[in-house]
């Protein structure tokens, strides 16, 4: 899964990119998941949507990547004032009162289809592909007091929460490929069409309610012979305004990377990381938050193991997990996922 000639190892690692390339594409990189930063903690961009072989070129052919999403987050009074505010629990003059810890867990599968070709005038390999999301989230407000701003009608102290089950917003992605030697290059674009399960009154959502554009690109180094690789995935997320709350998510950067050590023919090991940083402010006339920059960073590990398929295709399994620091309005917890990738030899 490497480079062009290279034997089993070369497809082994082909079958572990497309775990790590697909699994998340808006992502998931692409999916959308209910991750948390910008408008009421919501991001498009999962961060860790990358992690090793991102950038080794796919074989042609149909591919599919299922991987399963479990999601803890925990808040203080900056998310919840802006949660709070989106569902209408509070108005502009009331934010800066509250005092709350706010919870979100998650748990949700993105199923990717995805297929490969070659572009011979680019000297390219590509991949077309689309994240579909099924899950379950919940989110919580938790001993929310509120002081005195000289407010005709003080609110009293809050503990509520809600769930959501259903589908989350769709995903489709563009990714081109090169290959040199052991370098590997991509690039890719992919977008958020706002068709999940999003209401502005609920806490808890799958969808983000609005449309993002996101474009960047990776570089993987992969010896075949050694067996060390390394990738980094960087990109960028614009924003469209959210039309039932009139909010517009600043300008999102993220980075994630992956390195990681074949034991044997079959399994890999390695360390995975990733940052995730709003460099713009949110606006729009239904912004009562103000800039609400986001950032956080998060880092974890990786195993992957690889399996024959019949005589065409392959498996892969892949199992990674992050703890976040770093955070900045943004919900700090952790997550896990499993992947499976079922790719052509």
């Amino acid at each position: 899964m490497r480079r062009r000639g290279g034997g089993v190892v070369r497809y082994a690692r082909r079958a572990l990119l497309l775990g790590g390339q697909l699994a998340g594409l808006a992502l998931a990189g692409g999916a959308a998941a209910p991750a948390l930063g910008d408008e009421s903690g919501s991001s498009f961009w999962t961060p860790g949507t990358y992690d090793s072989f991102s950038a080794i070129p796919n074989q042609p052919g149909w591919s599919v990547t299922i991987y399963g999403l479990h999601s803890t987050g925990y808040a203080g009074s900056s998310i919840s004032a802006a949660r709070l505010s989106r569902i209408g629990a509070l108005d502009g003059t009331q934010l800066g009162d509250v005092t709350s810890n706010s919870g979100s867990v998650t748990n949700q599968i993105n199923i990717t289809p995805s297929y490969g070709f070659s572009l011979p005038a680019l000297d390219a390999s590509a991949a077309l592909s689309v994240t579909g999301v099924v899950g379950h989230a919940t989110a919580t407000e938790t001993d929310t007091a509120f002081g005195a701003m000289g407010a005709p009608n003080p609110i009293p102290p809050l503990s509520f929460g809600d769930s959501v089950t259903g589908g989350g917003d769709l995903s489709p992605q563009a990714t081109l490929f090169w290959n040199r030697g052991v370098h590997n290059f991509m690039v890719y674009a992919t977008g958020n069409a706002p068709v999940g399960a999003y209401d502005k009154k609920r806490l808890a959502n799958l969808g983000i309610g609005h449309g993002a554009v996101d474009a960047g690109g990776g570089y993987t180094y992969s010896d075949s012979v050694s067996g060390v690789e390394f990738s980094a995935v960087a990109g960028f997320t614009y924003n469209l305004i959210n039309p039932t709350t009139e909010y517009r998510s600043g300008v999102d950067f993220h980075l994630d990377v992956g390195a990681s050590k074949h034991l044997t023919e079959h399994l890999f090991v390695g360390p995975v990381g990733y940052l995730y940083n709003q460099v713009s402010c949110d606006g729009g006339p239904g912004d009562e938050v103000g800039c609400f920059r986001s950032r956080v960073a998060g880092l974890g590990a990786q195993l992957g193991y690889n399996f024959p398929v019949g005589p065409a295709y392959q498996a892969a399994v892949h199992f990674k997990g992050y703890g976040e620091f770093a955070t900045e309005n943004r919900a700090a917890g952790w997550a896990a996922r499993a992947t499976l990738t079922i790719s052509p030899k």
